[in-house]
């Protein structure tokens, strides 16, 4: 499925910086090698069923678990590219704490899925349960999408393939009644630290990404 879908891809100009980005501060979270960056939850290293392979690193079986950067981030910048397969779901969250049971209760959900045949009514690019876009600008299941976010105290912002999808700002009266209305209000921590690791879910499917690139803006 993904494995041939990365086979086609030309190895040249993945997980690289431009002389353009390295002077802005962009730095990599991935070089195309390892996943020395990352770490499980509540744990040290990464679980072998996440595996890098052909310029990426895919989540190749259910119980990898999910995964963190080892630092933590405040304001910033961030671009991925993700490869869901077909009827498959994941995530990426901000602020995440390693304080509760799972991620979700501290940090934020941007959705990751197969809008076509995933079963999730939270789409992808979603701020999960909070907010929505009226468009939808993903490729299909077994194709690349790249998923650009800017979180800042002032405001935050997603884009998919180069789409603006939501804009919100985290901690606002706007933000707390979202919140209060959703299946987060009972976690008195979710949403509330301004620092925190970043993390990609095992959601229990196929998922690849790539070109995982983050601009501090603390």
């Amino acid at each position: 499925m993904l494995g041939s879908v990365l086979a086609d891809e030309k190895a040249g100009g993945l997980n690289v910086l431009t002389e353009a980005e390295k002077a802005e501060g962009w730095s990599l979270l991935f070089d195309g090698k390892d996943l020395s960056q990352w770490k499980n939850y509540k744990k040290d290293g990464v679980d072998g069923k996440w595996k890098v392979a052909d310029g990426a690193f895919t989540l190749t079986e259910k119980g990898g678990g999910d995964i963190l950067t080892k630092e933590q981030y405040g304001a910033f910048e961030m671009k991925l590219d993700y490869n869901i397969s077909k009827g498959g779901n994941s995530g990426l969250m901000f602020h995440v704490l390693e304080t509760e049971k799972t991620p979700w209760m501290t940090g934020p959900e941007i959705q990751i899925q197969d809008n076509v045949d995933g079963t999730d009514p939270q789409k992808a690019g979603w701020l999960y349960q909070l907010y929505a876009p009226a468009v939808d600008a993903t490729n299909p299941a077994g194709e690349w999408n790249t998923l650009h976010i800017v979180i800042t105290p002032e405001k935050c912002v997603h884009y998919m393939n180069g789409t603006k999808y939501v804009e919100y700002v985290k901690g606002s009266a706007d933000w707390d009644a979202k919140v209060a209305a959703s299946k987060f209000s009972k976690f008195l921590q979710f949403g509330k630290p301004t620092r925190g690791h970043l993390c990609l879910q095992d959601h229990g499917n196929l998922v690849s990404f790539r070109n995982v690139k983050i601009k501090s803006l603390d």
